[in-house]
């Protein structure tokens, strides 16, 4: 602090100075500055000194002519250093730490499923859409979809095979695509799902389901020419059988997602699988409404008149 008081009383006691005694000052100061860097090649400066020409810098517009001991850019990176370490002092916390994003899943594993889209090119140039639903939990594969033409009540309908007998999730974590529209959210909303959106252009925030579609990738469809949508189905529906049957997982302690006591239906038009507990509820509501038209109360008059007329 008396260095720089010394140095301002210096100051103003120059410009009282001839201009005759400044130069021969100037002359003096920048001989012994060179004796100085040449003695001491790298002087160690303090944080005042850094503040010092930092403000000088902004202030001044010469100031790079008359600086010798360190380079202009290295001013520069003290400008942007502090300009960091301001705004880092500025969002600093305050009040209780709210939970991160990583938190947040971990405790809701148990309770959230994942939804995500991702294309791939067929043998004839044609683009399909694979949608995955993932269980945060084990890691499961819930449902797993193809089409041409994705649309939001087509992505609403694959929900509700997902999650509309077995599984009870309460929270959906998916990105800002625009084919998570209006009928989807009503169908999530039915279901009592909460939706939980990513931010844009963040798909490291959907971490479980952004794995699972590089491992199919890297697995299975980057070894594959796949020719059409069927073939596809196909391909998926016996990669889904090995991911759950034999693949280890590290986070899983090398061992294989569990898979629930049921059999599995492929069901053409609705997706690759169906549980077998659903395709009994549809064959009980067959037979309920043939029941239905066979108890049917018969129309005794026009049994007579067919007797009559016979």
């Amino acid at each position: 602090m008396l260095k720089w008081l010394e140095i301002i009383v210096r100051t103003i006691v120059s410009t009282l100075c001839t201009q005759r005694s400044l130069a021969i000052e100037n002359l003096v100061l920048r001989q012994q500055l060179a004796v100085l860097k040449h003695r001491h090649p790298r002087p160690r400066l303090t944080d005042t000194d850094r503040f010092f020409w930092v403000v000088l810098s902004r202030i001044w517009a010469g100031w790079r002519e008359s600086l010798h001991i360190v380079q202009p850019e290295t001013v520069v990176r003290w400008h942007r250093q502090g300009f960091r370490y301001y705004w880092r002092w500025k969002s600093r916390r305050r009040g209780p730490p709210s939970q991160t994003w990583r938190t947040f899943l971990a405790n809701h594993a148990k309770d959230t499923i994942a939804l995500d889209f991702f294309t791939l090119p067929t043998a004839t140039f044609r683009i399909l859409f694979v949608l995955l639903i993932l269980s945060h939990d084990r890691r499961r594969i819930l449902h797993l979809n193809v089409t041409e033409h994705p649309s939001a009540a087509w992505t609403a309908q694959q929900l509700l095979e997902a999650c509309g007998l077995d599984e009870e999730p309460r929270y959906l974590l998916r990105d800002r695509d625009a084919i998570y529209g209006l009928d989807f959210r009503r169908q999530a909303a039915v279901l009592d799902i909460k939706e939980v959106v990513t931010a844009a252009r963040s798909p490291w925030q959907n971490p479980y389901a952004e794995r699972v579609i590089g491992s199919i990738r890297r697995e299975c469809l980057d070894h594959i020419i796949i020719l059409n949508e069927r073939h596809l189905k196909r391909v998926l529906s016996s990669y889904v059988t090995y991911y759950h049957g034999a693949r280890t997982h590290l986070s899983l302690a090398k061992d294989a997602p569990p898979i629930k006591k049921r059999r599995w239906n492929t069901l053409p038009h609705t997706g690759l699988k169906l549980s077998q507990s659903l395709a009994t509820r549809i064959q009980l509501l067959k037979r309920q409404i043939l029941q239905r038209r066979l108890s049917r109360p018969v129309n005794t008059m026009h049994i007579r008149q067919l007797s009559i007329n016979k």
